[in-house]
């Protein structure tokens, strides 16, 4: 039996195959698991999401909550067959095959010490657009300067730190996205932030 959501809609049942690392859930129609009719779920309200030690559920800064089998989570919460999920006035089943799935446990890597200026580096490097997709494209080095009003020569050295910080090694463009990746999954940032448009700074 392959991983998959049941999501228990008025209208019907549906079922959802888990068959790439992230999904998110929330009333936006930009999300994988869409509930437009849900008025008490927040636009981008939850992340289901595959770690190395198993799948796990992550709320987004939503008003009213993530719960799992009744209990709201604060932070990543571990997924095992049968947890029922529910995101505003909705909920979702998380199935999966017993026994491997089952017996996982999954540890979280506590964030490093970052200065303020990193933070503002990461924040600006995750931030959604505006009316934007919930996954995209990482901020370019550019876009960032141009937003914390500094150079991208400064840019570059916060983020040769931050690859330090968190451990992302190699070259190219996609050392950003892994970045970026990581900084959410570890909660190095504000999520709720993210959603915010951008604002001038001095």
């Amino acid at each position: 039996m392959a991983t998959f959501l049941e999501i228990w809609r008025s209208e019907a049942t549906e079922l959802l195959p888990l068959e790439s690392g992230q999904f998110s859930i929330g009333r936006a129609e930009s999300n994988d698991v869409p509930l437009p009719n849900d008025e008490r779920a927040s636009r981008q309200h939850a992340l289901v999401e595959r770690l190395p030690a198993g799948w796990s559920i992550r709320d987004l800064g939503s008003t009213n909550g993530t719960f799992v089998n009744g209990e709201r989570i604060v932070r990543d919460r571990a997924l095992r067959p049968g947890d029922e999920i529910r995101v505003g006035d909705t909920r979702l089943v998380f199935r999966a095959e017993k026994g491997e799935e089952e017996k996982r446990t999954i540890g979280y890597t506590k964030p490093p010490e970052l200065t303020a200026r990193e933070r503002d580096v990461l924040q600006v490097l995750c931030r959604r657009p505006p009316g934007g997709a919930v996954f995209h494209e990482p901020a370019s080095t550019r876009e960032i300067a141009k937003e914390l009003n500094v150079s991208e020569a400064a840019v570059k050295a916060h983020l040769l730190k931050l690859y330090d910080k968190f451990e992302i090694y190699g070259d190219g463009e996609r050392r950003r996205a892994l970045l970026a990746n990581e900084a959410v999954r570890r909660g190095a940032i504000n999520m709720a932030g993210l959603l915010d448009q951008p604002t001038e700074r001095e």
